[in-house]
């Protein structure tokens, strides 16, 4: 994604000013070209040479250097988008107002390409009918914003927006930004994560060891190319991705009925959730004691929520189903990918090490219904998302 983009980041002079040293790190190791410009408050929270530590570069800080007078207008036509984060009230105002007395607000004022604006400051600054006035004034004029958000402030506590956006939900917002022309921008994709668990009693359930990693995973990755996505996710201890509507459900009946829900309007339904194939025949409402010596469940299979859809689904729509086999996975993938009508099915095998569950890489082999085949070495899930996003992309383009 960052590989070898151009991104300027502008720091203006606030306290939050601290998380943009996260910001640019994270930018430079995802392999951005980051020039960072401070302004004189900037300045005197973080040193130029903190930020010049972080980026790999120069930092540029005055218009009164050597090639500054045109470095602002290289820079605003070079690079593929600006981030301004702190976006304080006071640099937001001179923004709004159209004033280049700076070397960022000059940058600014000869920018055409993508802005996003991060603001922070003190909640009564941020709800200031100036200061949204000014907001709203750079919203038209085709500005993009992430935050602010509730939390501590310099001053204390606080319930009202004013806290700047942690640096992984501004880089979400960056780039989803970014996206361009990505096949899933504006399309409605539902996602499924995680385990089911079947209740054997009050206490006790039937589950398996899914972590919902790579769901979630597909989920944020498809937000960030411009999809609107839902996530249904079983029980799980994930935090919600940025962007994604979440719901949360318990057992694979909860699921289905979920999915049945939304697959109406779906573009894309990515069923990558491992639901419990089974539940007890019979739970109990109460809890059996261990006293009562061995426990003996009589079992019976869950809903398969992929055949038992398959009417709800949207005409034209994609289908992406997963296959955790053990022993010959593909011929067990490509029979799945028959049986229940799937455009893609993407298949890995359980016993495989580094892949499967509760790990943050996976291998997959990515089978369609016209015979191809694509294998995606051990990487991360982020990775291997979006390599599966790539195919549904292609799928989409047709």
């Amino acid at each position: 994604m960052w590989t070898d983009r151009h991104v300027v980041v502008g720091v203006s002079g606030g306290i939050a000013s601290y998380k943009s040293c996260t910001l640019v790190r994270r930018l430079a190791e995802a392999g951005a070209r980051v020039n960072v410009i401070l302004t004189d408050g900037a300045a005197e929270f973080v040193r130029p040479l903190t930020f010049e530590a972080l980026s790999g570069r120069p930092v540029l800080t005055s218009l009164w250097t050597r090639d500054a007078a045109l470095q602002h207008v290289r820079l605003a036509q070079e690079a593929e988008l600006a981030i301004i984060a702190p976006a304080t009230a006071h640099l937001l105002a001179r923004v709004a107002q159209g004033l280049g007395d700076d070397l960022l607000t000059t940058l600014l004022l000869a920018r055409r390409g993508p802005t996003l604006f991060a603001p922070a400051m003190n909640d009564e600054m941020y709800a200031h009918p100036a200061t949204q006035a000014n907001l709203a004034t750079l919203s038209i004029r085709g500005a993009a914003f992430v935050g602010p958000e509730t939390g501590a402030l310099a001053e204390g506590p606080s319930s009202r927006p004013g806290r700047m956006s942690e640096p992984e939900t501004i880089l979400a917002h960056a780039a989803r930004l970014l996206s361009g022309r990505s096949a899933l921008r504006g399309k409605r994709i539902v996602v499924t994560a995680g385990p089911t668990r079947e209740p054997i009693d009050p206490v006790r359930v039937v589950t398996n060891r899914s972590s919902g990693r790579m769901g979630f995973r597909l989920a944020e990755a498809a937000w960030e190319r411009g999809a609107e996505v839902r996530l249904i996710v079983g029980p799980v201890s994930l935090a919600a991705p940025v962007g994604v509507a979440v719901q949360r459900v318990e057992t694979t009946a909860d699921m289905e009925a979920a999915v049945a829900e939304v697959l109406p309007t779906a573009d894309v339904l990515i069923m990558s959730a491992a639901p419990a194939d089974y539940r007890p025949a019979a739970p109990s409402a109460t809890k059996r004691a261990r006293e009562e010596g061995e426990l003996l469940i009589p079992m019976e299979p869950t809903p398969d929520i992929l055949t038992r859809t398959a009417e709800a689904r949207k005409p034209g729509s994609l289908m992406v189903g997963f296959a955790l086999e053990t022993g010959d996975a593909i011929a067990k993938g490509r029979a799945k990918l028959a049986r229940k009508q799937l455009d893609l099915i993407v298949v890995n095998d359980a016993l495989e090490p580094g892949a499967a569950f509760e790990v943050d890489t996976n291998r997959v082999v990515i089978l369609d219904r016209e015979g191809g085949e694509e294998v995606v070495p051990l990487a991360s899930k982020r990775e291997v998302a979006e390599r599966i996003l790539d195919v549904v992309e292609r799928y989409l383009g047709r």
